[in-house]
């Protein structure tokens, strides 16, 4: 379970650092200055896709912390009744009652940020859909009335990863 958890953080670290990097792509967007506005819609467009590909990617990780999850849980509490020893049944019981507790929190951290990802990825593929459909220097202007709602939603998707990749490591660290 570990491996999975770190996994799936080093994911999510991975998809904050791309999240970070489209949205700077994005702000060069809005401070072009003329150019090749079709090789400024292919940057940003690629950067939306890496962002999406992370996005996917951290979810997937997720879903396997939770299916080995389940299944460790469900093969402890079941074989807590094995014990003979009343003692050590009560020190295992308290131990899988614990890490329970400590795995919640880390999934609801996990999954706190696996939600506030595609409110952003939303955000950027409609500005690079309205790039894309609005090759001109008016549609760059236009972007930059965006930037300030993209620039917000991308600062609290990392501080929702940035807590969540923290509690990973916590539960790494309990577990170590």
């Amino acid at each position: 379970m570990v491996d999975r958890v770190e996994e799936a953080r080093d994911s999510q670290t991975a998809a904050k650092e791309q999240f970070t990097s489209a949205l700077e792509r994005y702000r060069s967007v809005v401070n072009v200055e003329g150019g090749d506005l079709e090789e400024v819609y292919d940057r940003l467009s690629a950067e939306y896709d890496r962002s999406e590909a992370r996005a996917r990617a951290v979810e997937d990780r997720i879903a396997a912390v939770e299916a080995v999850a389940s299944d460790l849980f469900e093969e402890w509490e079941n074989e807590i009744e094995e014990y003979s020893d009343p003692a050590l049944r009560r020190q295992s019981q308290r131990l899988f009652t614990d890490t329970r507790a400590d795995y919640r929190r880390l999934i609801a951290a996990m999954q706190r940020a696996e939600r506030a990802m595609d409110p952003v990825l939303t955000l950027f593929r409609d500005q690079v859909l309205f790039l894309r459909h609005n090759l001109n220097a008016r549609a760059i202007g236009s972007l930059e009335t965006e930037l300030a709602d993209i620039e917000r939603a991308t600062a609290a998707l990392i501080e929702e990863m940035e807590r969540s990749i923290a509690e990973a490591s916590r539960f790494i660290d309990a577990l170590a």
